[in-house]
């Protein structure tokens, strides 16, 4: 069958019914506890149907210290565990995408206001805490000093990683992804520009990847065989000495003899003097290459909006298959409209099947 993006795709066991993710995108909505909302349920929602065969919750934080804002996700306790499963059951009880949750831990990037508010450290008197790090190094100029882990937190990490997993199968997620990008916690240990560490968890390459490894063997060994595993991993720090494609090259090649399904290659976001040249696409050749030269199924992201780009870079063999983040939050039908313009087929609930271009003359013109 020719590949396309609404051909289907198996992660492991697990079958995606079409190419089409909705990325995972912070909210800064649960409750004070990191609990999801009735924002979540709303949000997660209307995205369950909206055409994608993966739907990704935000980064989800595995301990309190780990949450990038008093006001993101976790998946740490009962109360977490209860309050996702919530919006998990509704998304596969009334959508066709299959859901998954991204598990995460911000280090050095945690205790922020959200977006609205500016982005800055949240203060010790408005709850702020003390951020994490492989080292002693602020992540950008005026950030806070994160204080540098030893053997003793490393090991709270990995094992808060590992009960988060065991959370997400009890709760159904189909999909559990590590998140080592973005200038979190792994992508931290991860790049030399963060880690300067002299023992078994720094120095060299294979020192710098021990951790994230150690986490993604483990959290595979903790998850039922039917669940898929998946890794965000960065292909470039955009900054001179950093992480880049040959180290990503390495660490998905590693990651796939784990057992890992597949990567979603991102880049950037770990340093203030980053030089990202963006553009549509921008990051699809990172993907392309990592596939390549290690044959582990890739997932593309970064600026990523149109149906004829994204089926695209599906065909070539680029990736196999993309996310979509804001393009989503503009359009949360953005798979039927896709659909429509490229003579695929998606999945429609019953109760909007009334809107489907097939039956209804009006769907066109209006799209």
């Amino acid at each position: 069958m020719t590949r396309s993006l609404f051909s289907p795709l198996a992660l492991g066991r697990v079958e995606l019914p079409n190419r089409i993710a909705v990325s995972p995108m912070a909210q800064y909505s649960s409750d004070a506890d990191g609990c999801a909302s009735d924002w979540h349920l709303a949000h997660l929602g209307q995205l369950c149907y909206s055409g994608a065969g993966l739907l990704m919750t935000e980064a989800t934080a595995v301990e309190p210290a780990g949450r990038g804002s008093l006001r993101c996700l976790g998946l740490y306790g009962d109360a977490q565990e209860q309050a996702l499963a919530r919006v998990v059951a509704f998304c596969k009880q009334w959508g066709s995408a299959r859901v998954g949750v991204q598990l995460s831990h911000a280090g050095r990037k945690a205790s922020i206001r959200p977006p609205w508010a500016g982005r800055g450290p949240l203060p010790p008197e408005e709850g702020g805490w003390q951020p994490l790090a492989p080292s002693a190094l602020a992540g950008d100029a005026g950030a806070p000093v994160p204080q540098a882990l030893d053997e003793q937190g490393i090991a709270r990490i990995r094992q808060a990683f590992v009960d988060a997993a065991a959370r997400a199968a009890r709760t159904g997620f189909d999909v559990v992804e590590l998140h080592a990008a973005h200038g979190y916690l792994l992508h931290q240990f991860l790049s030399p520009l963060s880690n300067q560490r002299g023992d078994a968890y720094g120095g060299s390459a294979a020192g710098r990847m021990r951790l994230p490894l150690e986490i993604a063997e483990q959290v595979r060994a903790a998850l039922p065989a039917d669940r898929a595993l998946g890794v965000r991993i960065s292909a470039s720090d955009w900054a001179e000495g950093g992480f880049g494609l040959d180290d990503a090259v390495a660490l998905a090649g590693a990651l796939k003899e784990i057992g890992c399904d597949y990567v979603c290659v991102s880049s950037g976001g770990l340093v203030g003097h980053q030089r990202i040249s963006v553009g549509p696409g921008y990051q699809v050749p990172f993907a392309a290459a990592v596939r390549e030269r290690t044959g582990i199924a890739t997932r593309a992201v970064g600026l990523i909006s149109r149906p004829e780009q994204a089926d695209a870079i599906v065909r070539s063999g680029e990736a196999d298959f993309v996310a979509l983040g804001r393009a989503m939050l503009d359009d949360p039908r953005w798979g039927w409209h896709a659909a429509d313009a490229l003579g695929g087929q998606v999945p429609y609930p019953k109760q909007y099947e009334r809107a489907a271009s097939k039956v209804w003359p009006g769907a066109r013109p209006a799209r």
